[in-house]
């Protein structure tokens, strides 16, 4: 049955929402956020990554620190209502995943980030997975942009976790804490991102961010 309403329509519902979850949780910082915002305020160009099941916590401590973020959203109708929750609580939005829209997603992000110093925020191993096994799309992005990646992480003290999605995605409980991990900055190789290579340097991005298990 098709719904009489647009679920976009409470975006400013959700959004609300979301911002007085997250002013609940404690986040507890591992690495030090300044130095990626500092790199940004130069003027460089930088990507967040995160796994996708790590999307409500990673972006909840974003919004403590900045809305100085463009994000990648999926072209479905779920994504239409993600979009809109996103934009109001400040970043751009950019419509386009590996599975459809993507190059040009990919394209749209390069210019966002270079006309207005906006951070890319690139969940690695979406929309669908395989769970912590990076694509080539924040590789490409990176090389074009000759932007850092810097690895982000979360641990929730208390989450649900909804372990039957691909992604086991994790929602923190209201007033926990919450310890983020900030890597050190990935920089992509400058070879022609083909066959060997590609393959190698999503590679060594995994294991860059699989390398913060040790910081839970």
């Amino acid at each position: 049955m098709k719904l009489p309403i647009d679920p976009a329509w409470f975006a400013p519902l959700i959004s609300g929402l979301f911002r007085l979850w997250i002013r609940t949780i404690r986040f507890e910082c591992v690495g030090e956020p300044k130095e990626f915002l500092e790199i940004n305020k130069r003027g460089k160009p930088v990507i967040i990554a995160l796994w996708h099941g790590e999307i409500f916590p990673v972006t909840g401590f974003g919004h403590t620190l900045t809305d100085n973020l463009v994000t990648f959203v999926s072209q479905s109708k779920d994504g239409e209502v993600i979009a809109k929750v996103l934009e109001r609580i400040g970043h751009s939005t950019v419509r386009g995943s590996s599975s459809r829209g993507g190059v040009r997603a990919l394209l749209q992000a390069k210019r966002i980030m270079e006309k207005e110093n906006r951070m890319a925020v690139f969940t690695v191993d979406g929309p669908r997975g395989p769970r912590h096994k990076a694509k080539g799309g924040v590789i490409f992005l990176a090389q074009r942009a000759g932007a850092k990646i810097i690895p982000i992480r979360a641990y929730p003290r208390r989450s649900k976790v909804f372990e039957k999605s691909w992604d086991k995605f994790v929602v923190p409980f209201p007033f926990t804490r919450c310890r983020i991990c900030i890597g050190e900055p990935f920089e992509v190789t400058g070879e022609k991102l083909e066959g060997d290579i590609l393959k190698q340097e999503q590679e060594r991005l995994e294991q860059h961010m699989l390398s913060l298990d040790s910081c839970e």
